[in-house]
């Protein structure tokens, strides 16, 4: 039982880019400082100063995945990632209150969203949130066919696969350069912290006050 103490890892799932860099503070917070940077290093399995504490970096979509199935004892995740993963399995303790964006409905500068909406027009709407979407305008009354697109939402208006998109936007920049505008908000978006439930009982001793430090440090 002793050995089995001192063997216990605590492996935390994030993924590169917004998230990552916003969560180091929160990790000093909680004493945990990367000890390489993922960017330059390509490293998957980054070591940190405690012995006790890794970081994996995984897509943001796939964070929810590994640590339901225990792969990872915690990650960050997007809400955006969460409303399509469902959550089954994770505990989620805290919004983090970083990479904060926004779910938009967003269509081309010269389409009248009001009016297609009022008239029960069937829409096309593109998006990679295919769950968040669908339930967005079943809530809504509106009849829609959505395509499920992994990247460049901002093009499938423009050349006509769909009259709509659902994305995430933060300063709006991309839509504008793209001739487009947002009509609709659907949700706003920011990251949780996400703990596997059985981690939370096995590993509590050391999950705890980490979860406590991220608390104190959340602005």
């Amino acid at each position: 039982m002793h050995n089995a103490q001192i063997n216990i890892m605590i492996t935390i799932a994030l993924s590169k880019g917004r998230i990552f860099d916003e969560t180091m503070p929160l990790l000093k917070a909680a004493g945990i400082t990367a000890l390489e940077d993922p960017e330059p290093s390509r490293k998957l399995i980054l070591p940190t100063n405690r012995a006790d504490v890794r970081l994996i970096i995984v897509r943001a979509s796939d964070v929810p995945t590994y640590v339901q199935y225990g792969a990872a004892d915690m990650g960050v995740a997007g809400k955006d990632v969460l409303n399509e993963h469902g959550g089954a399995g994770l505990y989620q303790p805290l919004d983090l209150n970083i990479a904060k964006c926004r779910m938009m409905v967003a269509v081309r500068d010269d389409f009248d969203y009001e009016t297609a909406v009022k008239q029960g027009a069937r829409l096309r709407v593109a998006t990679k949130y295919v769950k968040t979407a669908r339930e967005h305008f079943a809530a809504k009354g509106v009849h829609v066919d959505l395509i499920k697109l992994y990247g460049s939402m901002e093009l499938a208006p423009l050349v006509g696969l769909s009259d709509a998109i659902v994305d995430l936007v933060s300063s709006g920049a991309t839509l504008k350069a793209n001739h487009l505008r947002a009509v609709e908000e659907v949700a706003p978006i920011s990251s949780r912290l996400v703990v596997n439930q059985a981690s939370l009982k096995l590993k509590r001793a050391i999950i705890q006050p980490m979860l406590d430090a991220f608390a104190g440090a959340i602005k």
